[in-house]
């Protein structure tokens, strides 16, 4: 239990560091970026605030499973974290992840179908499978952390 709680202090460090990147990609420079396209490219400038906003989101998503780690870590520190409290913010996590595929699903398809070049299609598979399994092993860890809140409680009882 040493070497997490050396780990903990690290990594809320950089979660901040994340977290305050992404908030300025959300609101410079992400938005920036698209009135660019828009004014570079004018055939494309009716995908400006549709990629915008898609795009926000998924910062958004990101920024959901920063806290909810932040929250995890905390009961890791307190040696809280096989309670059933925990599994709120695991939830959070599946579900932020859940919603960041959907609308990755969505992009896929539209690209796809509208796409004169396999490369961006490809790319963006590649981004759907990797999110899939992110989300299916947050889902297996879950259960795997109920599985370890019962034992624990279980545990105590008996002591």
């Amino acid at each position: 239990m040493i070497a997490e709680h050396r780990a903990v202090f690290p990594l809320r460090v950089f979660l901040v560091v994340l977290f305050g990147v992404l908030v300025l990609f959300q609101t410079f420079s992400l938005p920036g970026q698209f009135a660019h396209m828009a004014r570079e490219n004018p055939e494309l400038a009716y995908l400006r605030w549709p990629l915008t906003a898609v795009s926000v989101f998924w910062v958004l998503c990101v920024q959901v499973v920063i806290v909810a780690t932040w929250k995890l870590l905390t009961r890791v520190r307190r040696d809280r974290i096989f309670t059933p409290d925990s599994l709120v913010w695991v939830d959070a996590i599946v579900w932020a992840v859940a919603a960041a595929w959907v609308v990755l699903v969505g992009v896929f398809l539209y690209v796809g179908f509208n796409a004169d070049d396999p490369g961006m299609p490809l790319l963006l598979f590649l981004l759907v499978v990797g999110l899939a399994v992110l989300g299916l092993l947050m889902v297996v860890m879950r259960a795997l952390l109920r599985q370890a809140t019962t034992l624990r409680t279980d545990l105590e009882a008996v002591i």
